[in-house]
């Protein structure tokens, strides 16, 4: 696999962009606006990738540490041809919370052996080439994943809005006006700039957590991540086992969703994105991070700026990497108000569901045929509705599920309506033949 170092070219004056266009993943603007929209990306992750290790109680600077390391590698043996930040998977929080009593080692060996799973899933799709994709994840089965991942978290938005739904409208709000009105960088940096407005009316009103700001006077500026050692145990492997399908799932929809965005194929690639989701996220597991994936969060960033530049995302990662090594910022991070988050999210999880549609409508799905339509509805309402159930000890949600079913469901059933229509085929032609005989045979008579 060979690893090339990125170069861009300046995407028109490196200012603007031009109405109807983007800036493409090899294209980027100025260096100052590559910054600012790099950010951005650092931003818009920041809130879900650190939810994970707090809810499974991971080392937060750790976590952000494997992050910036994975976007890193993420980028290099995708040629710089996907953008993507890598943040911490939500599908990990379940096994993950099942296997508490086995340990924080047993856990993390859990999580890397996850990653080698889906690194072998990526070798072997690089080896079969991209026409097993087309043919097992057509626009009708892409299009559901990537409208289901983000309608999912349509939950997640509305709760953390209602909890502060004052400061999260004005956050909103924010966002909204700067996207119409503005120009330039200050347009491309709407939801930046939302989320500053927000964080600052909550700071005002009283809205930040007192505890919260407590603990970012005590945290020190500069100290390590926390590195652990993991430990593999086969009933903690096995509990976190299906969190590959949602991995593989995800993996796949963003390229998919990126190549759809950007008009260019990319399903040669698709192999190797999960090859370098899977390393990265085998290097979190070994060194006490969560486990990885091309986050959703930033599609919605990129639907919203028309700025695809990986330049941006080698911004984000540095950055993520250079604030793991800084407690005091982690703890900034945790003072965002809940209020700030859904206001953003709000927007954000949206798009991403759109991009979905998005998939439809440039695939020109035919949801007049009724197995597209079927599969796709029960797909979309497992995603949205966070469908759980489980399975011996491991339970999955509706992601799990949603993908599983339309990944599944669709080419068994589009293999039994071609059955039933050449079974009608064949029985019209049957019938018709018996039909001229009988006519035959009486004109004899």
């Amino acid at each position: 696999m060979i690893v090339r170092i990125p170069r861009w070219t300046i995407a028109g004056d490196g200012k603007s962009i031009p109405t109807g266009s983007f800036v493409a993943p090899d294209q980027r603007l100025s260096w100052p606006r590559t910054v600012g929209i790099g950010m951005q990306h650092v931003i818009a992750m920041f809130g879900a990738t650190l939810l994970v290790p707090t809810i499974t109680h991971f080392p937060v600077t750790t976590t952000l540490f494997f992050s910036g390391v994975g976007t890193a590698l993420f980028l290099l043996l995708t040629h710089g041809r996907v953008p993507s930040y890598l943040g911490s998977s939500f599908a990990f929080i379940a096994p993950l919370t099942a296997s508490s009593a086995a340990g924080p080692a047993a856990q993390l060996g859990a999580v890397a052996a996850v990653g080698v799973v889906l690194a072998a899933i990526g070798f072997a799709v690089r080896a079969a080439g991209p026409r097993i994709l087309d043919s097992t994840m057509p626009p009708i089965v892409t299009g559901a994943i990537v409208a289901l991942i983000g309608l999912n978290l349509a939950p997640a938005a509305t709760g953390s809005f209602e909890k502060q739904p004052l400061i999260a409208a004005i956050t909103l709000a924010a966002i909204l006006l700067v996207t119409v009105l503005s120009r330039g960088l200050l347009g491309r940096l709407s939801i930046l700039v939302g989320s500053v407005v927000g964080w600052v009316f909550a700071a005002v009103t009283g809205g930040l957590s007192d505890d919260r700001l407590s603990a970012l006077h005590r945290a020190d500026w500069i100290g390590l991540p926390e590195f652990h050692a993991p430990a593999f145990h086969l009933s903690t492997i096995l509990l976190a086992l299906p969190v590959v399908v949602v991995l593989l799932a995800e993996n796949v929809g963003h390229v998919k969703a990126v190549a759809a965005i950007t008009a260019e194929s990319l399903d040669d690639l698709a192999g190797t994105a999960l090859v370098a989701d899977g390393i990265a996220t085998t290097l979190a597991g070994c060194g006490g991070g969560s486990g990885t994936t091309t986050y959703a969060e930033n599609i919605g960033v990129m639907a919203a700026t028309k700025v695809y530049s990986t330049a941006a995302y080698w911004v984000a990662a540095a950055t993520a990497i250079a604030l793991s090594f800084s407690p005091k910022f982690g703890a900034l991070v945790f003072t965002i108000p809940d209020g700030v988050i859904g206001g953003a999210t709000l927007l954000l999880y949206g798009l991403i569901g759109l991009l979905g549609v998005r998939i439809w409508m440039d695939g020109r799905v035919d949801f007049s045929d009724p197995v597209n339509l079927t599969v796709a509805a029960a797909a979309i309402v497992a995603g949205i509705g966070n469908l759980t159930l489980t399975v011996g000890s491991v339970e999955l949600g509706g992601i799990a599920w949603g993908s599983v079913g339309i990944l599944l469901g669709y080419p068994i059933a589009r293999f039994l309506a071609s059955k039933s229509r050449q079974t009608g085929s064949s029985e019209v032609r049957t019938n018709g033949s018996d039909s001229r005989g009988d006519q035959s045979n009486d004109l004899v008579e």
